[in-house]
């Protein structure tokens, strides 16, 4: 089981002094160097090697509770470039955004080793599931209806699932083949309390089904909470269906990630010492860039805290050019004061280096000085 309270709790912040500024990002190498396909011992070496201490967070989160998650993906698409390195945090809305940016290489960072967990759910039921029918079938233990097929829309896919009877046989059978995903085919080093953490994370599925929502597990995400359903058949503001299960070659992006081991679960706080600047280290001496990281409300968080700070100094070391943007909930937009102290509108796309040039200047969390990053 998950226990949760603050997001920063158990992250270890004792000293100012750890997170003194840090350089801006070192020269770029020369080429690109990424790996087409990581080895299980590569991968789970740089799960291991960049991970912090287990944090805590006030929920599972196991799924979003942001409806309105795929709005930007028409403007993301014009404004960053496809084909980088990828950066996120939290559960399945990182995949609607690396389907339609198909970058090199994928880092999830979270503070919780839950979510570590569940990813590695993820990347099991991909590798285990050639389709998108099989993929939900598989996630919540029902048996795959008739009459499905590769150009099948995803509101037919959730509609013919929809009221199939769950199935214990089927769920005990997916989780032992999980298991020996993990265990047998990748020799992953998974302890005993990461295979618990998989199993209740894989059980929260079955158990709700595509009805289940981000507090379906305990605590409190906002009044209004999708479905897993919901999400999925989502659009964005132009009524086109762009999730990650939308089309089979949308989910085809995330199976082929996670087949060549380049979709990375890391366990790390956005203020601590290691995970973000390991992240950002590994991709400079490979010669790539970020070119999208995805913040959710962490940094909400951050300012709450004091945190705010270590944050952008550890983001200053990841390789980044003028098209690297970080991505905040579209619901946030309205939310200006957690940056500027003042009104303002949020910018879901915000360019990195042009918010940390505004942080250097002492423009964000100051009185009512300029709202980075906001119109």
């Amino acid at each position: 089981m998950w226990r949760g309270v603050r997001l920063l709790a158990a992250a270890g912040l004792t000293s100012a002094a750890l997170y003194a500024s840090a350089p801006a990002a070192p020269a770029r190498a020369a080429s690109d160097t990424l790996p087409s396909r990581l080895s299980d011992a590569e991968f789970w070496k740089l799960v291991t090697d960049f991970s912090e201490a287990n944090g805590s967070f006030r929920s599972d989160n196991l799924l979003s509770n942001e409806g309105t998650f795929q709005y930007i993906l028409p403007e993301l698409l014009r404004t960053a470039r496809t084909g980088r390195v990828y950066m996120g945090v939290g559960p399945e809305q990182n995949f609607t955004y690396i389907a339609a940016l198909k970058p090199e290489m994928v880092f999830i960072v979270d503070v919780r080793r839950g979510n570590l967990e569940l990813q590695l759910m993820y990347k099991a039921l991909f590798e285990l599931s050639a389709d998108r029918a099989d993929f939900v079938s598989k996630l919540f233990s029902k048996r795959r209806p008739d009459g499905l097929a590769r150009n099948s829309s995803i509101a037919d896919i959730f509609a013919a699932f929809w009221n199939v009877d769950t199935s214990d046989a089927l769920y005990e059978e997916n989780l032992k083949a999980i298991d020996r995903v993990l265990t047998e085919k990748h020799h992953f080093a998974l302890s005993q309390d990461d295979l618990q953490g998989i199993e209740y994370v894989y059980h929260a599925f079955y158990w709700y089904g595509p009805r289940i929502q981000y507090s379906s597990t305990g605590s409190f995400g906002g009044r209004y909470q999708p479905t897993y359903a919901d999400l999925m058949v989502a659009t964005d503001a132009s009524g086109q269906a762009r999730g990650y299960l939308s089309s089979e070659e949308t989910y085809d992006v995330l199976r082929t990630l996670e087949s060549k081991n380049l979709l990375v679960p890391v366990v790390g706080n956005f203020a601590g010492p290691k995970a973000i600047r390991a992240v950002g280290q590994y991709v400079h001496e490979h010669g790539g860039t970020v070119g999208a990281f995805y913040l959710s409300n962490v940094e909400q968080y951050l300012f709450m805290d004091g945190h705010s700070a270590a944050f952008y100094d550890n983001v200053r070391t990841l390789p980044t050019d003028a098209k690297s943007v970080f991505i905040r909930p579209y619901s946030m937009r309205r939310f200006g004061g957690y940056y500027g102290g003042g009104a303002g509108d949020v910018r879901s796309l915000c360019p990195i280096q042009e918010f940390l040039a505004t942080v250097s200047a002492g423009k964000v969390n100051t009185n009512n000085d300029a709202l980075a990053c906001a119109r």
